[in-house]
């Protein structure tokens, strides 16, 4: 038995902070269990502990298998849990949030439900994808006309600058080989980008649906933040692919996207983009995967009261609500 599994139970006070946890563990083709505080990943090649403590978001590719023991100890220590493509390339599904705390959510209806912090959002997000331009004072028409000529010169530019050629955008929903090299490696990229999107808003507690830019949609704010690394990292790495061969554009599109995930640290810049985006002070501490489960009750002019207490006033009726 290890050392991991005589540990005590460790209580939500105990936990280990986010800061000092694992940003994420993959984990593909084994089964996933519980040994006391600690998941195992069991495959061929033998067994290997994993403190559940330490993980920030586990990510469970292919071939997975998970136990029902082994979510319990997830949701006890706070770990996030996605179901992945291979090497997290796609987003399937989640457990729960990393973050026990609704700030982040709040911070989000926040901004979306006011025409003007949401058009004050969506601006950012504009300044964020094209730190060159100043686009204070555009209405939403004029931002989505100038994002439009953009993402039209980045096509272009990519064209002459890797000799790929280039007729326009093509893409028929349902039918990926209908188009040809180039713009079968965009789809490819776009589609890996809404899933690592995917993953990140949901980890941190937002909701993929209240879009800034995107509007209608489960996923309009998932789009809105895929769209950020559009022009950066999607559309010339797909003009990379195409150039080197028009073979199995789709696969060669999602590795090489793994690869620049990696390289680029794009999970973290996601996590710090959304922050800077919703919250007003970016800096300020909004305990993200905190281990503390803190509930309140809503009162007069902002105020927020401690729960499990009775607020009717009358001394014969006991001070807990339960």
């Amino acid at each position: 038995m290890s050392t991991v599994s005589r540990r005590p139970a460790l209580t939500p006070r105990q936990l280990t902070r986010t800061g000092e946890r694992l940003s994420f563990v993959y984990l593909e083709r084994c089964t996933v269990h519980r040994d006391a505080n600690a998941i195992t990943a069991q495959d061929a090649e033998g067994t290997t502990h994993i403190p559940s403590a330490t993980i920030g978001t586990l990510l469970l590719g292919p071939g997975t298998r998970v136990t029902h023991q082994a979510m319990s100890v997830l949701g006890e220590t706070g770990a996030a849990v996605c179901w992945v493509g291979e090497h997290g390339v796609r987003y399937y599904a989640s457990g729960r949030a990393l973050s026990r705390s609704s700030a982040l959510m709040e911070a989000q209806a926040r901004q979306w439900a006011s025409q003007r912090s949401r058009l004050a959002v969506a601006r950012a997000m504009y300044r964020l994808r094209f730190p060159d331009e100043d686009p204070a004072g555009l209405t939403r028409h004029e931002l989505l006309g100038r994002e439009g000529k953009r993402v039209k010169d980045c096509y272009r530019a990519q064209a002459a600058r890797t000799g790929v050629p280039w007729r326009g955008r093509r893409y028929t929903p349902g039918d990926f080989t209908s188009g040809d090299a180039v713009n079968q490696a965009i789809t490819a990229a776009a589609q890996c980008m809404y899933g690592i999107a995917h993953a990140v808003v949901t980890s941190l507690g937002c909701s993929p649906a209240l879009g800034f830019i995107h509007s209608g949609h489960e996923l309009s704010f998932v789009l809105d933040v895929a769209d950020l690394y559009k022009t950066e990292i999607g559309i010339p790495l797909a003009f990379d692919v195409a150039a080197q061969d028009e073979e199995d554009t789709g696969p060669r599109t999602r590795r090489a996207l793994r690869d620049r995930i990696n390289e680029t640290s794009l999970l973290n810049r996601c996590v710090d983009d959304i922050k800077r985006l919703l919250l007003p002070d970016p800096a300020g501490s909004i305990p993200l995967g905190d281990d503390r489960d803190v509930v309140t009750l809503q009162s007069d002019r902002g105020h927020q009261v401690a729960s499990g207490v009775n607020y009717d006033g009358s001394e014969d009726y006991g001070d807990e609500l339960w």
